[in-house]
C-alpha cells in the first residue's frame, strides 16, 4: 500500500519589517506593550510594492523543490492556500505553475481562510495515495493581507502580515499522513473577512465608492475562547481517528510537535496546558512575522526546522488550524 509523507519544507519572508513602534502615533504609545502582552507579536513583514501573494508562495516553493532534489518539471500538482489570491479569478496556483515553470502540473486553490493549508495538505495526501502512479505535490501556504488592511483599524492593522511556507508531498512505503479531521461554525461566516469583491458586494466603482476598498474587517464578534474552546476537542478527535488504524489509542502525550495557528500565542499556551503538555512541544513564529493566516503553519514548521527544533524521524506531528468562518482543521502525520 502506498502512504503519503512530507517530503521538504520551505519559507519566504518579505523584507520589509514593520515593529510595534510604528503603530504608536496612531493608536498610542502603549500598543507595543498591547501587543506583546495579549497577542505576542513584536514585529511583522509586509510585502514590496512590486511583489504578489504568487511571488512569496514562489519563493518558498522553490526552497521546499530544492530541498526534495526537485525539478518544478517534475511535480504533478500545486495547491496553493490563499485567501488573499493575486485575482478572483483564475486561481493564483496557476499564477505559481507558470512562474515556476511546472509545466505539467495540475493546479487548483483552496480557500478555507487560515485553516487552508491544513485542509489542502489532507487533500494532497489522498491524492498521492489514490493516483495510480506516485506523484509529487507542491503544497503552498501564502498570504498577502498588507494589501487588504485598513491602516485606521487597530484591530487588524497591528496583527495581520505577510508570507508563504510550502511542502513537498510525496509517496513513501511507510505511514506518513495518519488521520484528518475537519469542522466548523458557520454561523459566524459574517464575522471576520473581506466582503467587497463577490457577489454578496461586486467591487463595481459603485460599490467601492459606497463600501470602500476590500479591506479585512471584524464586523462582528465571536467568542475570544473559541480556539482555546475548540482546538482541545478536534485534536482529540484526529488523535481518535489515527487510533483506529495505528491499532493503539493515541493520547496528547504521544504527540511529538504540535503546530498551531500563529494568531495568539496565549491561545497555543491555553490550548497545551488544556492538553497537559510541555510548551517545549510547540513552535511560534507570530513574535517575528505577525499572524500570517494561511501561511503560518508551513511557516512555524519550517522554522522549527532551520533552528534544530523541528521534528525528528518516527516522531508524530500535529497540525491544528483554525481561521474565518469559521473553519476548523487538524492532521496528524509520523515524520520520515
Amino acid at each position: 500500500m502506498r502512504h503519503a509523507r512530507i517530503v521538504s519544507t520551505g519559507g519566504y519572508v518579505p523584507e520589509r519589517v514593520v515593529t510595534n513602534a510604528a503603530f504608536a502615533s496612531r493608536f498610542g504609545a502603549a500598543t507595543d506593550d498591547w501587543l506583546i502582552e495579549n497577542v505576542g507579536i513584536r514585529e511583522r513583514r509586509y510585502l514590496r510594492e512590486d511583489q504578489v501573494t504568487s511571488d512569496l508562495a514562489v519563493a518558498a516553493g522553490r526552497v521546499a523543490l530544492d530541498r526534495a532534489g526537485l525539478e518544478p518539471g517534475a511535480l504533478d500538482r500545486i495547491i496553493v492556500a490563499t485567501d488573499t489570491p493575486d485575482y478572483l479569478s483564475p486561481a493564483t496556483s496557476a499564477v505559481v505553475q507558470a512562474k515556476l515553470g511546472a509545466r505539467r502540473a495540475g493546479v487548483f486553490d483552496v480557500n478555507s481562510a487560515c485553516a487552508g493549508w491544513v485542509i489542502a495538505l489532507d487533500v494532497a495526501a489522498r491524492l498521492v495515495i489514490t493516483e495510480p502512479e506516485p506523484i509529487s505535490i507542491l503544497v503552498i501556504g501564502a498570504y498577502g493581507m498588507s494589501r487588504f488592511l485598513d491602516p485606521t483599524d487597530k484591530t487588524t492593522a497591528t496583527l495581520f502580515a505577510d508570507g508563504a511556507g510550502a511542502v513537498v508531498v510525496g509517496a513513501s512505503a511507510a505511514p506518513g499522513w495518519l488521520a484528518t479531521v475537519t469542522a466548523a461554525a458557520g454561523e459566524y461566516h459574517d464575522a471576520l473577512g473581506i466582503y467587497t469583491g463577490g457577489t454578496f458586494r461586486p467591487a463595481t466603482v459603485a460599490r467601492v465608492t459606497q463600501d470602500g476598498p476590500p479591506v479585512v474587517r471584524f464586523v462582528r464578534k465571536f467568542p475570544a475562547t473559541f480556539n482555546t474552546e475548540r482546538w482541545p476537542p478536534l485534536i482529540e478527535r484526529v488523535l481518535a481517528r489515527a487510533s483506529l488504524t495505528a491499532g493503539v489509542r493515541l493520547r496528547p502525550a504521544d504527540v511529538d510537535r504540535y503546530y498551531f495557528t500563529q494568531v495568539n500565542l496565549r491561545a497555543i499556551e491555553a490550548t497545551m496546558a488544556a492538553l497537559g503538555q510541555p510548551l517545549a512541544k510547540t513552535h511560534w513564529i507570530m513574535d517575528k512575522w505577525g499572524y500570517t493566516g494561511s501561511a503560518c503553519l508551513p511557516m512555524a514548521l519550517d522554522d522549527a526546522l532551520a533552528q534544530g527544533r523541528g521534528p525528528q524521524p518516527g516522531e508524530l506531528v500535529l497540525f491544528c488550524a483554525s481561521g474565518g468562518g469559521i473553519a476548523l482543521a487538524a492532521s496528524l502525520w509520523r515524520w520520515s
